[in-house]
C-alpha cells in the first residue's frame, strides 16, 4: 500500500503550502544537538543494513515494541538484525498517532524511495531494497549529510574526549562543520557511583594530579580550552533536578575532599557542590561565547532490572515533574548579576514546564543577542505534533517566536534529519492557522521571513556560525 506523505502533508492550508514549498523546504539545516557519532562520519561508514542504522541504539523504537509485547530478545538481545527488523515491521502498524509512524515512512521515502506503508506483509521486500541502496556510495553517513544540505552538526561529548574525529575532519576539511558540544554531566554528578573513576580519566585527559578542589577546576577549564580549540560552540547538561545551594569555594573545596574519601556526602552538599561548578563552567562559557543547554527534569533509569541488564540510555527513562522555578532563578541570576550569563536554552521534558521556562527566559534578555535565552524546541517525549505546536505557541504568547532558534534532533541517527521537515511543516501549518483564522495578517513576505528565520537563520546566528 502507498504511504499517505504526499507533497501537502501536514500543510491544511493555502498559506502553509506557500511557506513551506516556497521556503522551508529547501533551507538547509543546523542541527546543533544531537548524539551522531563523530567517528562513523571520520570513517564515511556504510551501514551494514537497515536494522543497525535503524534500530541501534533508537530507544524511541525500543519503547514502542517493549509496548506491543515483543521480547527483548528481538530489541537489545541475540535475534539476528533480520528477526529484529522483522519484530519493529510489525509493530508499526500499532503506532498511528505516535510520530515514529511519520517519521518511520518519512525516512523510507526521503532516503530509499519507498513510498509504501511498512507492516509484517511488505518488510521482506522493503528490507531488501534499502539494503542494496545502503550499500552503494550514495548511502555512506557523509553521503547522507550532504543529501539533507546539513550545515552543522552539534554532536554530545564528554570533556575526557580526545576529540580526534573532530580534529581529522576539520584537518581534511570537510565541508560539513562537525561541532563537539562539552557535555560534564559526570563532572557535575558527584553522588555518582562512577565520579572517582571519571575525575581519574579527566587526570588522564589533562595529564596532571587532581587532589584538590582548585587542580580540579583548573583540569575542566584546560578542557573547556581545548574544546574551543576544536570548534566547540556550546555546552550541554542533563539536569534531573534543577539545583541552586550558595556556597563558598572554601565549603565546596571541603566537600570534594569529602568525596575523594570516599564519605557519603548530604543532599545539600551534592547541591553545594553542582552549584558551585556548574556557576564556575558558565563564567568560562560566557567568556568563549558558548551556549549553554540545559536540559530539565528526565526522570532516568526507571526500571532497576533494565538497568542491570542493559545500562542507561535503552529506554527506561521517562518525564520528571520536579519543581524548578525558583533555583533556575537563583542560578541564572547568580551569572547575570556578574555580566557572566552565557548564551542559554532551557528544554524541560515536562512540558509543564514550558510556561515557567518562556517567563524565565524573559528575565534575562540582552541587547547582545536577540533572544539570549531561549525556550528549548519541544524534546524527546514532546517531539510531536501536538508538543510542537504547543511549545511554539506558548513561545509567542509569553515571549518572541520570531527569534526561536528552532528544531534539534536530538538523536543517535544518521537517518533521523527527516524530523526537521517535519517540525518545518509543523511550524508552516501553524502560521497559515493563525492567519486563516484571522489572527495575523497574510502578509506572505513578513511570515516568509520568520519561516527562514526560525528554520536556519536565528540559529545561525545564535551559534556564530
Amino acid at each position: 500500500m502507498k504511504t499517505f506523505i504526499t507533497e501537502d502533508f501536514l500543510l491544511y492550508n493555502e498559506a502553509a503550502k506557500v511557506l513551506y514549498h516556497g521556503t522551508a523546504k529547501n533551507l538547509p539545516i543546523i542541527d546543533y544537538h544531537n548524539h551522531l557519532n563523530q567517528q562513523q562520519i571520520l570513517q564515511d561508514k556504510n551501514f551494514t543494513n537497515l536494522s543497525e542504522i535503524w534500530l541501534g541504539g533508537d530507544h524511541y523504537k525500543w519503547r514502542a515494541m517493549r509496548a506491543n509485547g515483543i521480547d527483548e530478545s528481538y530489541i537489545t538481545g541475540e535475534k539476528s538484525d533480520y528477526e529484529k527488523f522483522l519484530a519493529w515491521s510489525k509493530t508499526v502498524p500499532n503506532t498511528l498517532g505516535n510520530p515514529l509512524y511519520h517519521w518511520t515512512h518519512l525516512e523510507l521515502l526521503r532516503y530509499f524511495d519507498i513510498d509504501e506503508i511498512l507492516d509484517g506483509k511488505s518488510a521482506p521486500a522493503i528490507w531488501e531494497e534499502a539494503n542494496k541502496k545502503l550499500a552503494t556510495k550514495e548511502m555512506s553517513v557523509r553521503s547522507l549529510l550532504k543529501k539533507n544540505k546539513i550545515e552543522f552538526v552539534g554532536t554530545t561529548d564528554d570533556p575526557t574526549d580526545d576529540l580526534a574525529a573532530h580534529i581529522e575532519l576539520h584537518k581534511e576539511g570537510f565541508k560539513i562543520n562537525v561541532s563537539p558540544s562539552f557535555r560534564p554531566d559526570k563532572g557535575l554528578n558527584i553522588e555518582k557511583e562512577d565520579f572517582i573513576s571519571w575525575v581519574e580519566k579527566l587526570e588522564l585527559a589533562t595529564n596532571s594530579s587532581i587532589e584538590s578542589y582548585d587542580s580540579f577546576l583548573t583540569a575542566l577549564a584546560s578542557r573547556v580550552e581545548y574544546f574551543d580549540e576544536h570548534g566547540c560552540r556550546s555546552s550541554d547538561h542533563g539536569i534531573e533536578k534543577m539545583f541552586y545551594e550558595q556556597a563558598t569555594k572554601y565549603e565546596v573545596a571541603a566537600i570534594f575532599q569529602k568525596r575523594l574519601q570516599g564519605r557519603a556526602l548530604t543532599k545539600k552538599e551534592v547541591e553545594q557542590y553542582k552549584t558551585y561548578t556548574l556557576l564556575t563552567l558558565g563564567e568560562l562559557y560566557a567568556e568563549k561565547g558558548w551556549v549553554m543547554q540545559l536540559h530539565l527534569s528526565p526522570l532516568r533509569n526507571n526500571n532497576t532490572r533494565m538497568f542491570k541488564q542493559l545500562g542507561s540510555d535503552s529506554g527506561f527513562d521517562s518525564i520528571g515533574d520536579f519543581q524548578i522555578a525558583e533555583k533556575l532563578s537563583g542560578f541564572l541570576d547568580a551569572l547575570d548579576v556578574n555580566d557572566k550569563l552565557p548564551k542559554t536554552i532551557l528544554y524541560s521534558l515536562n512540558s509543564n514546564a514550558n510556561n515557567v521556562l518562556a517567563a524565565m527566559a524573559g528575565n534575562y534578555q540582552s541587547s547582545e543577542v536577540a533572544g539570549k535565552v531561549q525556550l528549548g524546541t519541544a524534546w524527546w517525549f514532546n517531539d510531536t505534533i501536538d508538543g510542537m505546536e504547543s511549545q511554539m505557541k506558548t513561545l509567542a504568547n509569553i515571549g518572541l517566536i520570531s527569534n526561536f532558534i528552532g528544531m534539534v534532533t536530538d538523536s543517535r541517527s544518521f537517518l533521523s534529519f527527516p524530523r526537521h521537515e517535519y517540525f518545518r511543516r509543523i511550524l508552516c501549518n501553524l502560521l497559515g492557522t493563525w492567519v486563516d483564522e484571522g489572527k495575523i495578517p497574510k502578509d506572505m513576505a513578513l511570515l516568509e521571513k520568520y519561516v527562514k528565520n526560525i528554520c536556519y537563520e536565528n540559529s545561525k546566528r545564535y551559534f556564530d556560525l
